[in-house]
């Protein structure tokens, strides 16, 4: 096992992975930016060691001043978590020219899978089934409009090097094609250093699932099952679950040795995750389409975590470290259902626009079968120079309507002070008809906000009134003399939402 592991990141994830490290007596450090002096992982932390300004290339994705950190704690391995410099080939082999041990797959891998085009030949390669479209970058205007008319409009043009929706254009009409290559390219760029795009087949409202995977340096390869990832906004999860309500264990089987068909052709080991578009083919049920491979820990982990009993932060390290998976693939079980709702400090009824500030009161959900990951604390400000997501809430339950239910209860229970939250809009999407019957697609959330039906309103029009004067009351008195246990927000507060800023029915 390793002396020290330096976690490079930030907010939950990195609270995840320090409490791992804990479990297994590892010793591990943190880093932090001048945005993250007071967060909650530096403070959970025996070790922490500043990296730069509040900007992420000031800091979390500058590759020498993590590095510097990972020496001067004395560390001998990295935990890249998710984002930042997870999935960037250069770091991990910077890491092994520094002697230090990348937690993650080999550099060869994170070139071979994180290039979109290059990962569909691999697909290709292992007879998996692959989205119609170009099998190289469309280098003009001109060849992209033969390749889109050959495809069949609607269409998608796709950042090679890209993710999480970025350099992602869906294109409807011929028309729209010409600025859609020249936008994506460029957010391409700008992300990715790598304007390179493709163009794919668009699927109208297909399923979003994906199948986790594990490899050792001997060369062996399990899948740990299915995600059913459809429910998202312009291409970002926000509600996972596990398994997927539609996928049979025979489906399973099959999207599983497709998964573990493509890791094994890059030479891959570690954890990672080979995602797919599934949609009807008739009688025959489902057919899916291989969409990407995800060379990392997935923020939706947890609930692969919880029906399968495997802790995958635990078996990134052994894996690391040499360790042997020990596990055979008929040896994993599937027990129980799990969802995950990512918690955003976001304005739903706002376009989900970012609604960065201070946490002011915090009441965090528990009991039988939830799990919080947390990266706040009451006081603590979501800084705006970051992703926005301030937990993830996951519950577990015999099957997926008592995991439904303790997630509703959850909801219920959580209560959060001082910024606007995803909250609101997941408490009505998880009473939706759709949702509880498991009717998913990956265009439902974008359905469902088109028609303001899962605003929550308020029947009397003098309550945001009233609201607002007392919310301006309780404000001046908290400026002359902080909450006491008997005396606190909590109490004074009630039933009143909506206020943003304020209490959002949360």
């Amino acid at each position: 096992m390793f002396k020290k592991v330096l976690i490079a990141n930030r907010g939950e994830i990195a609270v995840r992975i320090l409490r791992t490290c804990r479990d297994l007596g590892l010793p591990a450090a943190v880093v932090y930016s001048e945005a993250d002096l007071d967060s909650l992982h530096v403070r959970l932390a025996d070790e922490a060691h500043f990296i730069g300004g509040a900007r992420a290339d000031q800091s979390y994705l500058s590759v020498e001043k993590v590095l510097a950190a990972a020496r001067a704690a004395g560390a001998d391995a990295i935990h890249p978590g998710y984002g930042f410099l997870s999935e960037n080939a250069g770091f991990a082999s910077a890491c092994e020219d520094a002697g230090l041990v990348f937690i993650g797959p080999s550099v060869s891998s994170l070139r071979l899978m994180g290039d979109k085009i290059a990962s569909r030949r691999i697909a290709e390669e292992v007879e998996v089934p692959v989205i119609p479209g170009t099998p190289d970058p469309v280098r003009s205007p001109e060849e992209a409009f033969r390749a889109a008319r050959r495809i069949g409009f609607p269409i998608m043009v796709k950042a090679s090097g890209g993710g999480g929706g970025k350099g992602l254009r869906v294109v409807p009409r011929e028309e729209e094609l010409e600025a859609a290559l020249r936008i994506a390219g460029s957010e391409a760029h700008a992300s990715f250093q790598d304007s390179r795009v493709f163009l794919e087949k668009y699927l109208r409202q297909p399923r979003h699932v994906e199948v986790q995977i594990l490899g050792d340096h001997g060369g062996n390869l399990i899948h740990l099952g299915e995600r059913e990832c459809s429910t998202q906004r312009r291409h970002q999860k926000l509600v996972e679950e596990a398994p997927s309500p539609v996928v049979s264990p025979e489906l399973r089987a099959e999207l599983g040795r497709a998964a573990v068909a493509v890791a094994r052709a890059s030479g891959y080991y570690n954890a990672g995750t080979v995602e797919f578009l599934v949609e009807p083919d008739g009688e025959r049920g489902w057919r899916f389409y291989f969409l990407e491979m995800n060379t990392r820990l997935q923020v939706e982990h947890p609930v692969t975590e919880l029906v399968t009993g495997i802790d995958l932060v635990t078996e990134q390290i052994r894996i690391a470290a040499g360790e042997l998976l020990g596990r055979k693939q008929e040896e994993i079980r599937i027990q129980g259902h799990a969802l995950e709702c990512r918690v955003y400090a976001e304005d739903p009824d706002n376009d989900f626009l970012p609604a960065p500030g201070r946490i002011r009161d915090l009441l965090e959900p528990g009991g039988p079968g939830v799990r919080l990951d947390s990266g706040v604390y009451a006081g603590v400000e979501v800084p705006v120079h970051y992703d926005p997501l301030i937990s993830k809430l996951i519950t577990y339950g015999p099957d997926r309507l008592e995991a439904l239910r303790r997630m509703r209860r959850a909801l219920d229970e959580y209560r959060i002070a001082g910024v606007t939250t995803t909250i609101p809009f997941f408490r009505s999407l998880l009473e939706n008809p759709r949702f509880v019957g498991g009717d998913l697609d990956t265009g439902l959330v974008d359905e469902l906000t088109a028609h303001p039906g899962h605003q929550e309103e308020t029947a009397d029009p003098a309550v945001p009134l009233a609201a607002a004067a007392i919310h301006r009351i309780l404000e001046e008195g908290e400026k002359k003399a902080p909450a006491t246990a008997s005396g606190s927000a909590w109490k004074s507060r009630g039933p009143f939402s909506g206020l943003r800023g304020g209490w959002s029915r949360t």
